[in-house]
């Protein structure tokens, strides 16, 4: 009997998964580095598998955008869900969840979108789309803690204004006692 060298299974990949396998390189290297022949090589697959799942690149980046948004607005709704009363609560908790560095990645993903709308209309309508869902869930609890439409508003800007501008620095040497520095702040946007 002949020994054959083992063929390596093909992988098949669904449309989410070269989405995902999108979104990584995006973390990783930005819009511009999005390209069919890179993903594929990334996935180990050939280009010809892509076109399975999208039309073209545009299709691609559109999915992206879209996965992107729908789970931007999923996690704002559950993180300021809250029942009469505990609208403090949910504010301080949403505070708490975007404010904090533990997830770099998705730091990382959302600053390259970001970055990408500098450059893309339809990344600009979705960029727009989220801060628009993430302003009016902040402001609702706002309102829910009886201030004014004006205040609630300019509590749900500086809230995100807040929260996206501290991920983006490193103030470890800034003090000794950051989490007590961020509790004081936290607590100035939310009562």
């Amino acid at each position: 009997m002949e020994n054959r060298p083992s063929k390596t299974p093909r992988v098949a990949l669904d449309r989410e998964a070269w989405i995902k396998g999108a979104i990584a390189i995006l973390a990783e290297h930005g819009a511009e580095r999005l390209r069919v022949e890179i993903l594929a090589k990334r996935l180990g697959v050939t280009k010809g598998s892509f076109y399975w799942h999208f039309k073209d690149r545009r299709d691609l980046l559109d999915a992206v955008l879209t996965f992107w948004k729908d789970g931007r607005i999923r996690d704002i709704r559950k993180q300021t869900q809250a029942e009469p009363g505990g609208e403090v609560a949910a504010l301080l908790h949403t505070i708490e969840v975007y404010a904090s560095a533990r997830n770099r990645k998705g730091i990382s993903i959302e600053a390259a979108v970001r970055d990408w709308a500098r450059r893309d209309a339809q990344a600009v309508a979705v960029v727009e789309e989220v801060d628009a869902e993430r302003l009016a869930c902040a402001c609702r609890l706002f309102l829910a803690c009886g201030l004014e439409s004006r205040e609630a508003q300019a509590r749900s800007v500086m809230l995100y204004a807040y929260v996206f501008g501290v991920s983006l620095m490193h103030c470890g040497s800034f003090t000794d006692d950051l989490a007590s520095l961020k509790s004081w702040i936290a607590e100035r946007i939310a009562r």
